[in-house]
Protein backbone atom coordinates (compact mmCIF):
# COMPACT_ATOMS: atom_id res chain seq x y z
CA UNK A 1 0.00 0.00 0.00
CA UNK A 2 1.03 3.41 -1.06
CA UNK A 3 1.37 4.99 2.49
CA UNK A 4 1.88 8.51 1.47
CA UNK A 5 -1.67 8.33 -1.24
CA UNK A 6 -3.11 7.11 1.79
CA UNK A 7 -2.48 9.79 4.32
CA UNK A 8 -3.23 12.55 1.56
CA UNK A 9 -6.61 10.62 0.70
CA UNK A 10 -7.23 10.71 4.46
CA UNK A 11 -6.57 14.46 4.44
CA UNK A 12 -8.79 15.07 1.67
CA UNK A 13 -11.69 13.17 3.50
CA UNK A 14 -11.51 15.18 6.87
CA UNK A 15 -10.69 11.63 8.14
CA UNK A 16 -7.36 13.01 10.17
CA UNK A 17 -8.12 13.97 14.02
CA UNK A 18 -6.85 17.48 14.48
CA UNK A 19 -7.60 20.77 13.50
CA UNK A 20 -10.34 21.06 10.67
CA UNK A 21 -9.37 23.97 8.43
CA UNK A 22 -8.20 21.01 5.30
CA UNK A 23 -12.04 20.48 4.17
CA UNK A 24 -12.85 23.75 3.81
CA UNK A 25 -9.59 24.76 2.57
CA UNK A 26 -9.37 22.03 -0.12
CA UNK A 27 -12.98 23.28 -1.40
CA UNK A 28 -12.13 26.67 -1.62
CA UNK A 29 -8.88 25.52 -3.82
CA UNK A 30 -10.92 23.57 -5.90
CA UNK A 31 -13.33 25.95 -6.76
CA UNK A 32 -10.53 28.22 -7.41
CA UNK A 33 -9.30 25.47 -9.88
CA UNK A 34 -12.57 24.83 -11.27
CA UNK A 35 -13.28 28.77 -11.98
CA UNK A 36 -10.10 29.64 -13.67
CA UNK A 37 -10.26 26.43 -15.88
CA UNK A 38 -13.82 27.55 -16.91
CA UNK A 39 -12.74 31.27 -17.43
CA UNK A 40 -9.36 29.99 -19.32
CA UNK A 41 -12.01 27.32 -22.01
CA UNK A 42 -14.49 30.45 -22.40
CA UNK A 43 -11.31 33.07 -23.02
CA UNK A 44 -9.84 30.86 -25.51
CA UNK A 45 -13.35 29.41 -27.31
CA UNK A 46 -14.64 33.31 -27.76
CA UNK A 47 -11.46 34.47 -28.68
CA UNK A 48 -10.82 32.12 -31.42
CA UNK A 49 -14.78 32.38 -32.45
CA UNK A 50 -14.72 36.03 -32.38
CA UNK A 51 -11.73 35.84 -34.94
CA UNK A 52 -12.98 33.31 -36.97
CA UNK A 53 -16.41 34.65 -37.47
CA UNK A 54 -15.14 38.19 -38.20
CA UNK A 55 -12.13 36.80 -40.67
CA UNK A 56 -14.70 34.58 -42.00
CA UNK A 57 -17.17 37.40 -43.21
CA UNK A 58 -14.33 39.77 -44.28
CA UNK A 59 -13.44 36.72 -46.55
CA UNK A 60 -16.72 36.26 -47.82
CA UNK A 61 -16.53 39.87 -49.11
CA UNK A 62 -13.01 39.69 -50.39
CA UNK A 63 -11.83 35.92 -50.25
CA UNK A 64 -8.47 34.74 -49.20
CA UNK A 65 -7.19 35.50 -52.44
CA UNK A 66 -7.39 38.18 -55.82
CA UNK A 67 -5.55 38.07 -58.60
CA UNK A 68 -5.65 41.31 -60.55
CA UNK A 69 -4.01 43.46 -63.10
CA UNK A 70 0.20 44.17 -61.90
CA UNK A 71 -0.62 47.53 -61.70
CA UNK A 72 -0.39 48.46 -58.53
CA UNK A 73 -3.06 50.96 -59.19
CA UNK A 74 -4.62 52.68 -56.06
CA UNK A 75 -7.69 54.06 -57.56
CA UNK A 76 -11.20 52.35 -57.38
CA UNK A 77 -11.14 51.98 -61.05
CA UNK A 78 -9.49 48.97 -62.37
CA UNK A 79 -7.53 48.11 -65.40
CA UNK A 80 -9.03 44.39 -66.30
CA UNK A 81 -7.45 41.32 -67.18
CA UNK A 82 -8.35 38.98 -69.66
CA UNK A 83 -9.87 35.34 -68.64
CA UNK A 84 -8.18 32.77 -69.05
CA UNK A 85 -9.47 29.48 -67.95
CA UNK A 86 -6.46 27.32 -68.40
CA UNK A 87 -4.85 29.41 -65.57
CA UNK A 88 -7.79 29.14 -63.39
CA UNK A 89 -7.30 25.39 -63.94
CA UNK A 90 -3.48 25.72 -62.56
CA UNK A 91 -4.78 27.45 -59.70
CA UNK A 92 -8.29 25.01 -59.17
CA UNK A 93 -5.69 22.03 -58.66
CA UNK A 94 -3.64 23.71 -55.78
CA UNK A 95 -4.12 21.58 -52.70
CA UNK A 96 -6.00 23.33 -50.68
CA UNK A 97 -7.73 25.83 -53.03
CA UNK A 98 -11.56 25.12 -52.83
CA UNK A 99 -13.28 27.62 -55.68
CA UNK A 100 -12.27 29.87 -57.72
CA UNK A 101 -14.04 33.11 -59.12
CA UNK A 102 -14.23 36.06 -61.05
CA UNK A 103 -14.93 39.28 -60.14
CA UNK A 104 -15.30 43.11 -61.44
CA UNK A 105 -15.79 45.98 -59.73
CA UNK A 106 -16.79 49.99 -59.99
CA UNK A 107 -17.30 53.50 -57.90
CA UNK A 108 -20.27 54.45 -58.41
CA UNK A 109 -23.18 56.99 -57.06
CA UNK A 110 -26.86 55.90 -55.50
CA UNK A 111 -28.49 59.27 -55.63
CA UNK A 112 -32.39 59.10 -54.37
CA UNK A 113 -34.91 61.87 -54.25
CA UNK A 114 -33.52 62.38 -50.42
CA UNK A 115 -29.90 61.09 -50.18
CA UNK A 116 -27.02 60.55 -51.99
CA UNK A 117 -24.31 57.94 -51.36
CA UNK A 118 -21.18 56.78 -52.86
CA UNK A 119 -20.59 52.90 -53.21
CA UNK A 120 -18.43 50.34 -55.06
CA UNK A 121 -21.02 48.03 -57.36
CA UNK A 122 -19.33 44.16 -57.50
CA UNK A 123 -20.09 42.38 -60.08
CA UNK A 124 -20.84 38.25 -59.65
CA UNK A 125 -20.55 35.91 -62.22
CA UNK A 126 -22.16 32.33 -62.90
CA UNK A 127 -19.53 30.78 -60.78
CA UNK A 128 -20.00 33.09 -57.71
CA UNK A 129 -20.00 31.22 -54.08
CA UNK A 130 -23.44 31.91 -52.42
CA UNK A 131 -22.76 30.03 -49.43
CA UNK A 132 -21.84 33.12 -47.17
CA UNK A 133 -24.80 35.53 -48.49
CA UNK A 134 -27.00 32.94 -48.19
CA UNK A 135 -26.44 33.53 -44.53
CA UNK A 136 -26.52 37.07 -44.14
CA UNK A 137 -29.31 37.77 -46.76
CA UNK A 138 -32.11 39.11 -44.86
CA UNK A 139 -35.27 40.05 -46.83
CA UNK A 140 -35.78 39.20 -50.56
CA UNK A 141 -33.89 36.68 -52.88
CA UNK A 142 -30.76 36.62 -54.57
CA UNK A 143 -30.66 38.01 -58.50
CA UNK A 144 -30.84 35.42 -61.13
CA UNK A 145 -27.67 35.95 -62.78
CA UNK A 146 -27.88 32.95 -64.25
CA UNK A 147 -29.90 33.99 -67.74
CA UNK A 148 -28.43 34.96 -71.72
CA UNK A 149 -29.56 38.49 -70.43
CA UNK A 150 -28.08 40.82 -68.14
CA UNK A 151 -29.68 40.84 -64.93
CA UNK A 152 -31.05 44.44 -63.20
CA UNK A 153 -31.91 43.04 -59.47
CA UNK A 154 -29.02 43.65 -56.95
CA UNK A 155 -28.30 42.80 -53.35
CA UNK A 156 -27.59 46.09 -50.59
CA UNK A 157 -26.98 46.40 -47.06
CA UNK A 158 -29.42 47.18 -44.68
CA UNK A 159 -27.49 49.92 -43.95
CA UNK A 160 -27.67 51.16 -47.09
CA UNK A 161 -31.24 50.70 -47.19
CA UNK A 162 -32.00 52.36 -43.68
CA UNK A 163 -29.61 55.48 -45.10
CA UNK A 164 -31.59 55.82 -48.55
CA UNK A 165 -34.67 54.74 -47.25
CA UNK A 166 -34.89 51.91 -50.01
CA UNK A 167 -36.71 48.47 -49.78
CA UNK A 168 -36.98 45.24 -51.59
CA UNK A 169 -38.52 46.21 -55.22
CA UNK A 170 -37.36 49.65 -55.36
CA UNK A 171 -35.82 50.87 -58.28
CA UNK A 172 -32.23 52.42 -57.61
CA UNK A 173 -30.55 55.18 -59.81
CA UNK A 174 -26.99 54.72 -59.80
CA UNK A 175 -24.89 57.03 -61.19
CA UNK A 176 -20.93 55.89 -62.79
CA UNK A 177 -18.13 58.54 -64.32
CA UNK A 178 -16.14 58.19 -67.02
CA UNK A 179 -15.70 60.52 -70.25
CA UNK A 180 -19.44 61.52 -69.39
CA UNK A 181 -22.39 60.40 -66.31
CA UNK A 182 -23.77 56.66 -67.17
CA UNK A 183 -27.13 56.09 -65.03
CA UNK A 184 -28.09 52.69 -64.83
CA UNK A 185 -31.46 51.87 -63.04
CA UNK A 186 -31.54 48.78 -60.68
CA UNK A 187 -34.09 46.82 -58.70
CA UNK A 188 -33.47 45.84 -54.79
CA UNK A 189 -33.67 41.50 -54.92
CA UNK A 190 -32.24 41.60 -51.86
CA UNK A 191 -31.18 42.94 -48.39
CA UNK A 192 -28.14 41.97 -46.41
CA UNK A 193 -26.58 42.46 -42.95
CA UNK A 194 -22.98 41.68 -42.21
CA UNK A 195 -22.83 43.42 -39.12
CA UNK A 196 -19.79 45.12 -40.61
CA UNK A 197 -20.46 48.65 -41.02
CA UNK A 198 -16.97 49.54 -42.92
CA UNK A 199 -18.36 47.04 -45.67
CA UNK A 200 -21.92 47.12 -45.65
CA UNK A 201 -21.90 51.53 -46.35
CA UNK A 202 -19.64 50.52 -48.92
CA UNK A 203 -20.53 47.40 -51.31
CA UNK A 204 -23.60 47.20 -53.53
CA UNK A 205 -23.27 43.56 -56.09
CA UNK A 206 -24.75 43.21 -59.08
CA UNK A 207 -24.65 41.34 -62.17
CA UNK A 208 -20.50 41.41 -63.62
CA UNK A 209 -22.28 41.92 -66.87
CA UNK A 210 -22.99 45.18 -65.66
CA UNK A 211 -19.45 46.30 -64.99
CA UNK A 212 -18.23 45.15 -68.07
CA UNK A 213 -20.60 47.29 -69.86
CA UNK A 214 -19.87 50.42 -68.07
CA UNK A 215 -16.35 50.42 -68.55
CA UNK A 216 -16.21 49.38 -72.10
CA UNK A 217 -14.14 46.11 -71.69
CA UNK A 218 -14.89 43.46 -74.01
CA UNK A 219 -16.69 40.16 -72.84
CA UNK A 220 -13.36 38.49 -71.76
CA UNK A 221 -12.62 41.09 -69.53
CA UNK A 222 -12.62 41.46 -65.80
CA UNK A 223 -11.39 42.99 -62.91
CA UNK A 224 -9.60 40.05 -61.51
CA UNK A 225 -10.21 36.07 -59.88
CA UNK A 226 -11.23 35.66 -56.08
CA UNK A 227 -9.65 32.21 -54.59
CA UNK A 228 -11.09 30.82 -51.51
CA UNK A 229 -9.09 28.26 -49.70
CA UNK A 230 -10.15 25.33 -47.18
CA UNK A 231 -9.05 27.14 -43.91
CA UNK A 232 -7.59 31.06 -43.22
CA UNK A 233 -4.19 29.25 -42.05
CA UNK A 234 -3.52 28.20 -45.54
CA UNK A 235 -2.70 31.70 -46.47
CA UNK A 236 0.70 31.98 -45.33
CA UNK A 237 1.91 28.24 -46.55
CA UNK A 238 0.20 28.92 -50.19
CA UNK A 239 1.29 32.34 -50.53
CA UNK A 240 4.69 32.20 -52.84
CA UNK A 241 3.18 28.97 -54.81
CA UNK A 242 0.12 31.14 -55.66
CA UNK A 243 2.12 34.27 -56.36
CA UNK A 244 4.74 32.17 -58.42
CA UNK A 245 1.83 31.28 -60.62
CA UNK A 246 0.15 34.42 -60.94
CA UNK A 247 3.92 36.21 -61.60
CA UNK A 248 4.57 33.62 -64.65
CA UNK A 249 1.25 34.23 -66.27
CA UNK A 250 0.98 36.63 -69.28
CA UNK A 251 -2.43 37.51 -69.82
CA UNK A 252 -3.58 37.04 -73.47
CA UNK A 253 -3.78 40.47 -73.69
CA UNK A 254 0.33 40.64 -73.22
CA UNK A 255 -0.50 42.13 -69.30
CA UNK A 256 1.21 40.74 -66.22
CA UNK A 257 -0.83 39.26 -62.80
CA UNK A 258 0.25 39.70 -59.56
CA UNK A 259 -2.28 38.12 -56.26
CA UNK A 260 -3.06 39.82 -53.02
CA UNK A 261 -3.98 38.60 -49.70
CA UNK A 262 -6.75 39.24 -47.58
CA UNK A 263 -3.98 40.49 -44.92
CA UNK A 264 -2.52 42.98 -47.21
CA UNK A 265 -5.97 44.07 -48.68
CA UNK A 266 -7.20 44.72 -44.88
CA UNK A 267 -4.12 45.56 -42.64
CA UNK A 268 -5.89 47.40 -40.24
CA UNK A 269 -8.64 44.87 -39.34
CA UNK A 270 -6.71 41.89 -39.94
CA UNK A 271 -3.78 43.45 -37.54
CA UNK A 272 -6.69 43.59 -35.18
CA UNK A 273 -7.73 40.41 -35.23
CA UNK A 274 -4.12 39.42 -34.73
CA UNK A 275 -3.98 41.36 -31.34
CA UNK A 276 -6.92 39.47 -29.87
CA UNK A 277 -4.27 36.45 -30.01
CA UNK A 278 -1.95 38.67 -27.17
CA UNK A 279 -5.28 39.31 -25.05
CA UNK A 280 -6.18 35.70 -25.10
CA UNK A 281 -2.30 34.61 -23.91
CA UNK A 282 -2.00 37.37 -21.30
CA UNK A 283 -5.55 36.57 -19.79
CA UNK A 284 -4.52 32.73 -19.69
CA UNK A 285 -0.94 33.64 -17.56
CA UNK A 286 -2.98 35.96 -15.69
CA UNK A 287 -5.74 33.34 -14.78
CA UNK A 288 -3.17 30.17 -14.08
CA UNK A 289 -1.30 32.46 -11.97
CA UNK A 290 -4.42 33.47 -9.93
CA UNK A 291 -5.07 29.81 -9.71
CA UNK A 292 -1.54 28.78 -8.83
CA UNK A 293 -1.73 31.21 -5.99
CA UNK A 294 -4.77 29.70 -5.01
CA UNK A 295 -3.11 26.73 -4.45
CA UNK A 296 -0.15 28.01 -3.13
CA UNK A 297 -1.84 29.60 -0.07
CA UNK A 298 -3.91 26.25 0.15
CA UNK A 299 -1.55 24.05 0.52
CA UNK A 300 0.65 26.23 2.92
CA UNK A 301 -2.38 26.81 5.17
CA UNK A 302 -3.02 22.88 5.17
CA UNK A 303 0.38 22.43 5.93
CA UNK A 304 0.50 24.78 9.10
CA UNK A 305 -2.55 22.48 10.56
CA UNK A 306 -0.88 19.32 10.06
CA UNK A 307 2.70 20.65 11.56
CA UNK A 308 2.06 18.32 14.43
CA UNK A 309 1.56 15.37 11.72
CA UNK A 310 4.60 16.32 10.08
CA UNK A 311 6.27 16.31 13.34
CA UNK A 312 5.64 12.70 14.49
CA UNK A 313 5.75 11.01 10.79
CA UNK A 314 9.48 12.72 10.84
CA UNK A 315 10.27 11.21 14.55
CA UNK A 316 8.90 7.72 13.00
CA UNK A 317 11.62 8.06 10.55
CA UNK A 318 9.88 9.02 7.22
CA UNK A 319 12.38 11.25 5.34
CA UNK A 320 11.17 14.84 3.51
CA UNK A 321 10.35 13.69 0.50
CA UNK A 322 8.20 10.92 1.39
CA UNK A 323 6.10 13.78 3.32
CA UNK A 324 6.45 16.34 0.94
CA UNK A 325 4.21 13.62 -1.14
CA UNK A 326 1.77 13.10 0.69
CA UNK A 327 0.92 17.24 0.15
CA UNK A 328 2.09 16.91 -3.38
CA UNK A 329 -0.52 13.88 -3.84
CA UNK A 330 -3.31 16.11 -1.85
CA UNK A 331 -2.24 19.14 -4.30
CA UNK A 332 -2.83 16.35 -7.69
CA UNK A 333 -6.53 15.41 -5.99
CA UNK A 334 -7.20 19.10 -5.67
CA UNK A 335 -6.14 20.21 -9.33
CA UNK A 336 -7.52 17.50 -10.55
CA UNK A 337 -11.02 17.14 -9.51
CA UNK A 338 -10.85 20.95 -10.31
CA UNK A 339 -9.80 20.62 -13.88
CA UNK A 340 -12.03 18.32 -14.41
CA UNK A 341 -14.83 20.19 -13.59
CA UNK A 342 -13.72 22.74 -14.74
CA UNK A 343 -13.59 21.26 -18.37
CA UNK A 344 -17.36 20.17 -18.00
CA UNK A 345 -18.61 23.32 -17.22
CA UNK A 346 -16.30 25.27 -19.85
CA UNK A 347 -16.99 22.91 -22.41
CA UNK A 348 -20.48 22.87 -21.62
CA UNK A 349 -20.82 26.72 -21.71
CA UNK A 350 -19.14 26.80 -25.26
CA UNK A 351 -21.39 23.94 -26.64
CA UNK A 352 -24.81 25.65 -25.67
CA UNK A 353 -23.50 29.33 -26.33
CA UNK A 354 -22.40 27.92 -29.70
CA UNK A 355 -25.75 25.92 -30.30
CA UNK A 356 -28.34 28.09 -28.83
CA UNK A 357 -26.41 32.24 -28.89
CA UNK A 358 -27.94 32.44 -25.24
CA UNK A 359 -25.90 35.33 -24.62
CA UNK A 360 -26.76 38.21 -26.77
CA UNK A 361 -24.03 41.38 -28.19
CA UNK A 362 -24.90 44.69 -30.09
CA UNK A 363 -23.57 44.25 -33.44
CA UNK A 364 -23.11 48.09 -33.86
CA UNK A 365 -19.87 47.68 -31.41
CA UNK A 366 -19.09 44.01 -31.47
CA UNK A 367 -19.90 43.40 -35.11
CA UNK A 368 -22.17 40.52 -34.24
CA UNK A 369 -25.02 39.69 -32.92
CA UNK A 370 -24.26 36.68 -30.30
CA UNK A 371 -21.11 35.87 -28.41
CA UNK A 372 -19.14 33.85 -31.06
CA UNK A 373 -17.68 30.50 -29.76
CA UNK A 374 -15.29 27.92 -31.37
CA UNK A 375 -13.67 25.13 -29.41
CA UNK A 376 -11.08 22.81 -30.70
CA UNK A 377 -9.58 19.19 -28.85
CA UNK A 378 -6.26 20.31 -29.64
CA UNK A 379 -6.22 23.70 -28.37
CA UNK A 380 -7.92 21.93 -24.85
CA UNK A 381 -5.78 19.70 -24.33
CA UNK A 382 -2.56 22.10 -24.70
CA UNK A 383 -4.54 24.39 -22.14
CA UNK A 384 -4.93 21.36 -19.81
CA UNK A 385 -1.31 20.39 -20.34
CA UNK A 386 -0.42 23.65 -19.38
CA UNK A 387 -1.98 23.92 -16.72
CA UNK A 388 -0.79 20.90 -14.66
CA UNK A 389 2.67 21.22 -15.34
CA UNK A 390 2.52 25.15 -14.11
CA UNK A 391 0.34 24.01 -11.24
CA UNK A 392 3.03 21.34 -10.36
CA UNK A 393 5.77 23.65 -10.54
CA UNK A 394 3.96 26.25 -8.34
CA UNK A 395 3.34 23.13 -5.61
CA UNK A 396 7.08 22.34 -5.16
CA UNK A 397 7.99 25.86 -3.49
CA UNK A 398 5.29 25.31 -0.52
CA UNK A 399 6.03 21.69 -0.16
CA UNK A 400 10.18 22.89 0.92
CA UNK A 401 8.53 24.42 3.90
CA UNK A 402 8.22 20.56 5.32
CA UNK A 403 12.01 20.28 5.20
CA UNK A 404 11.88 23.75 7.83
CA UNK A 405 10.21 21.61 10.56
CA UNK A 406 11.76 19.71 12.99
CA UNK A 407 9.91 16.89 15.21
CA UNK A 408 10.60 18.51 18.62
CA UNK A 409 8.96 21.97 17.49
CA UNK A 410 6.17 20.15 15.18
CA UNK A 411 5.50 17.85 17.87
CA UNK A 412 4.49 20.54 20.46
CA UNK A 413 3.09 23.14 17.84
CA UNK A 414 -0.32 23.73 18.50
Amino acid sequence: MNLNLYIANKIRKGEVTGKKLAGPVIKVATLGVTIGMVVMILSLGIGTGFKREIRNKIVGFSSHFQIINYDYNTSLETNPIERDSVFVNQISQIEGVTRVQEFATKPGLIKTTENIQGIIIKGMGTDFDWNFFNSIIIEGERPDIYQSTTSNDIIISSTLAKLLKLKVGDRVPTYFFQEKIRPRNFRISAIYDSHLPEFDKLYVFADIRHIIKLNNWNENQITGYEITLDGFDLIAPLSQQIDLLAASRISPDGGLLRSTTINQQQPQIMGWLDMLDMNVTVILILIILVAGFNMISGLLIIILERTSMIGILKALGKQNWNIRKVFIYLATFIIAKGMIWGNIIGIAICILQHQFGIIHLDPDNYYLDSVPVFIQPLPIVYLNIATIIISYLMMIGPSYLITRITPVEAIRFD
